[in-house]
């Protein structure tokens, strides 16, 4: 988890959104990172999550990842999530939860466990560094914040 955050932090220091995925396998190699590349390949599915998760299924050459672990520094959105679970993987290790004080308000009252309880699947949590992931998330929000002020407005004609 401490690598997850440290490439979080040097994407946030770039200027950019501050989540990095590591798929993991049973043996502690990593096998697929990413970081969330939705605004430059402009692809909305371009989440840090599922761009883990293709590298990781090109390396190993299968849509099975079962006996691997992801871990990122905020709680995967229900399309990450989804995904997750097709890929097979057994365990998340999360940071920063949305219905923490992280700033996240666009997903309601969801979390991953209200998703699994739905859908009536299963799959280990484990948070880690949560104070230190929402002060990570924070910081970014209000970084985006300064540099919407920033910017000059438009009137209209």
């Amino acid at each position: 988890m401490s690598l997850a955050i440290e490439r979080a932090r040097e994407r946030f220091r770039k200027g950019q959104r501050p989540i990095y995925c590591l798929i993991v396998n049973r043996d502690g190699g990593i096998v697929g990172e990413a970081g969330n590349t939705v605004a430059r390949n402009r692809d909305p599915s371009a989440h840090a999550e599922v761009n883990a998760i293709r590298k990781a299924c090109a390396a190993l050459r299968t849509t099975n990842l079962r006996g691997c672990t992801l871990y990122t520094p905020m709680e995967p959105c229900p399309m990450c999530l989804s995904t997750i679970l097709e890929a097979g993987i057994d365990r998340v290790v999360v940071g920063a939860r949305h219905s923490s004080k992280a700033g996240r308000r666009d997903l309601g009252s969801y979390s991953m466990e209200a998703l699994l309880r739905m859908t009536r699947r299963r799959l280990e949590i484990v948070s880690l560094k949560q104070a230190e992931c929402v002060k990570l998330r924070l910081a970014w929000l209000k970084q985006l914040a300064k540099a919407d002020n920033s910017r000059p407005t438009r009137r209209r004609a």
